[in-house]
């Protein structure tokens, strides 16, 4: 996937589990780095849970759905450990 790609679903990530979470918002290049980054939670984890490598592919439904919930998961983990 290349980099343009992985900045459309990493902003489009980011924007919903901000929606999502009723956080205060990172802005939109935060939202990119929080998208992005679940991107690669939400790959890893459809890889070692579900035995999907390459989930992650494109700008598509499937990408921008487990950059999502891999968004969700990181943030949910980054709540947890700072006490909130």
């Amino acid at each position: 996937m290349g980099i343009l790609s992985w900045i459309v679903v990493g902003a489009i990530a980011g924007w919903l589990t901000g929606l999502v979470l009723k956080g205060h918002g990172f802005g939109l290049f935060g939202n990119i780095l929080v998208g992005v980054a679940g991107g690669l939670v939400g790959g890893w984890l459809a890889g070692v849970l579900l035995h999907l490598p390459d989930i992650v592919n494109g700008i598509n439904f499937t990408s921008i759905l487990v950059a999502f919930l891999g968004a969700v998961v990181l943030m949910l983990v980054i709540r947890l450990l700072r006490g909130r």
